[in-house]
């Protein structure tokens, strides 16, 4: 049992902004996003494209969600599809931001995501109410200012307040939790995966441990899943009883940090020296993700996934190496001895890499074999210094000139996307 009389008893809020990228789209179209019919695509010009957004009557009522493809939209007069504007997004999530600055201070709120953020609200409630009060005062200023609708879990720590939010405040608007929830609401859940933190293939690791609830999960022997996931087991039990020691603004799940990038690529790739350009182009941008938060990485994964033409599938690999890297061309050699072990010469849609396994990156063991190891490290941040000043397309390689390269029309882009 865990003495919930020793933890923190804070009051902090999680607000998300529904559909955002929709609901944004549908206010510029003059649409109410709770009741229009609305899609924001990547690109209307290609059928396969991606569907980034979609507003809740047209998830509820057509299955249209994040993540669909275009072909996939049905043919009817109510749905309206529109490209997004992302650089519109952003101003609105600043001017969003601006309102939570309203009721607390700026080191109060900690933006989690472009449409969600966490906001302590315990210094405020002597001025404006009680968190429930302040929850409805910022939901209606977004509506009353912005006509975007939203929602906001309350709770005593980070993580409960946004398990509320996923598992309640999105169905009733605003809801609040406190310790004595966790065995009743939150225990419940399952499948795993629908608690917050927990992905795919964790889910699947711990059903195959007999571990198909919340509640399963915080009554299984603690040391069992240490041993099986390491840190992440001990913060996999304690969150399963609500426990979350994190500040505002640190990562809830630290043992789950990894830089990645996928890549729904523009056209079918079957040149295998086409696909190892892009790859190799990847492989810069996860290393400079890494870097940008000065850490390496020992386990590097590939995934590769095949043209709908092939009939879909795919694979995904990982391999972990000795030394800690976020060298990119230490990335592309590991990447490719994967992609040369398993591709089997299929069309190729999209591409995903991922460096997992993090340290920070403050030493170097250094090696009789490779004795420009510091300078290739080096040069790294050097490269990464010069893109911050003048842009991501100011120093790009060879490979992105080819026909091939997809990183010059990227730098285009604000947040992966058409800015307006």
């Amino acid at each position: 049992m865990v003495d919930y009389s020793t933890l923190p008893q804070n009051k902090i809020l999680c607000v998300d902004m529904k559909s955002f990228y929709a609901s944004c789209s549908a206010v510029m179209e003059g649409l109410d996003p709770l009741n229009c019919y609305l899609a924001v695509a990547g690109n209307l010009n290609r059928p396969g494209s991606v569907i980034l957004a979609a507003s809740p009557r047209l998830k509820k009522e057509f299955g249209i969600k994040t993540g669909s493809r275009l072909f996939e939209i049905p043919n009817d007069p109510r749905i309206k599809v529109v490209e997004p504007k992302m650089a519109t997004y952003l101003r609105i999530a600043t001017e969003i931001s601006r309102v939570f600055n309203r009721y607390v201070p700026k080191e109060a709120i900690h933006t989690y995501s472009v449409d969600e953020s966490f906001i302590k609200v315990d210094e405020a409630v002597h001025l404006w109410g009680d968190a429930f009060t302040i929850a409805k005062k910022i939901k209606d200023d977004i509506e009353r200012e912005f006509q975007l609708p939203s929602a906001a879990g309350i709770g005593p720590n980070m993580l409960i307040a946004k398990l509320c939010l996923d598992l309640e405040a999105k169905k009733k608007g605003i809801a609040e939790w406190t310790y004595a929830d966790v065995q009743a609401k939150l225990w419940e859940v399952s499948p795993l995966s629908e608690m917050w933190g927990i992905g795919r293939r964790v889910e699947k690791t711990l059903n195959g441990m007999g571990i198909f609830t919340v509640g399963q999960l915080a009554r299984f022997d603690l040391k069992k899943l240490e041993k099986r996931f390491g840190i992440m087991g001990n913060q996999l039990y304690y969150h399963a009883w609500g426990v979350d020691l994190s500040d505002l603004g640190a990562p809830i799940i630290e043992g789950q940090i990894s830089f990645g990038k996928s890549q729904i690529l523009l056209r079918d790739y079957k040149d295998k020296e086409e696909i190892q350009q892009v790859i190799l182009e990847m492989c810069e941008e996860v290393a400079r993700r890494a870097r940008t938060r000065r850490k390496a990485g020992r386990t590097i994964s590939l995934g590769i996934g095949y043209s709908h033409e092939d009939f879909s599938g795919g694979f995904h690999r990982a391999k972990t190496i000795e030394q800690p890297t976020n060298v990119t061309m230490e990335l592309y050699r590991v990447c490719l001895d994967l992609f040369h072990q398993h591709y089997n010469g299929k069309t190729v849609r999209n591409i995903s890499i991922t460096l997992g396994n993090i340290v920070d990156d403050t030493e170097l063991q250094l090696s009789l074999f490779d004795l420009g190891a510091e300078k290739k490290r080096e040069l790294g941040y050097v490269v990464d210094r010069i893109r911050n000043r003048f842009g991501p397309g100011a120093l790009l390689r060879a490979v992105s000139y080819t026909s091939a390269g997809t990183a010059r029309e990227r730098a285009k882009l604000v947040g992966g996307h058409k800015a307006n």
